[in-house]
């Protein structure tokens, strides 16, 4: 049995309490992030702009992975869900904005749908610290 504690992130997403979820969860030296959208104070930022969209939730991404005691070039993989295809190279181009340097290992796929039909991404990360 380990003696790890877990580390639980909250960012304050209504859903995280409604679903009852972590924005991201440590154990030891990894990090998970949930699937996260641009949500900020309950809204959507960004409606109709998939570019802007991915770099709010790159953002909530880095803020939680910093909150659990790592850095952005910690991340080793993301997973990014879009809405339509057709906005990868806007999405890409935010993704590559803060993982250029860093290049984790990616997928990106087309969904259905979201749980709001005014979300075009979702993305998720998983970091490695040390």
């Amino acid at each position: 049995m380990s003696d790890e504690k877990t580390i639980r992130i909250a960012s304050g997403a209504p859903w995280e309490d409604l679903v009852g979820y972590s924005r991201a969860i440590r154990k030891g030296n990894m990090i998970w992030v949930s699937g996260t959208t641009a949500m900020k104070d309950g809204l959507i930022v960004g409606i109709g702009d998939p570019y802007r969209q991915a770099v709010m939730a790159m953002r909530i991404i880095k803020n939680a992975i910093e909150a659990a005691g790592g850095k952005l070039s910690d991340v080793v993989r993301t997973r990014i869900y879009v809405a339509k295809m057709r906005d990868w190279e806007q999405i890409g181009r935010a993704h590559s904005e803060f993982f250029g340097d860093i290049k984790p290992a990616t997928t990106m796929v087309e969904v259905s749908r979201f749980i709001d039909p005014q979300i075009l991404v979702e993305i998720e990360a998983d970091a490695m610290i040390g």
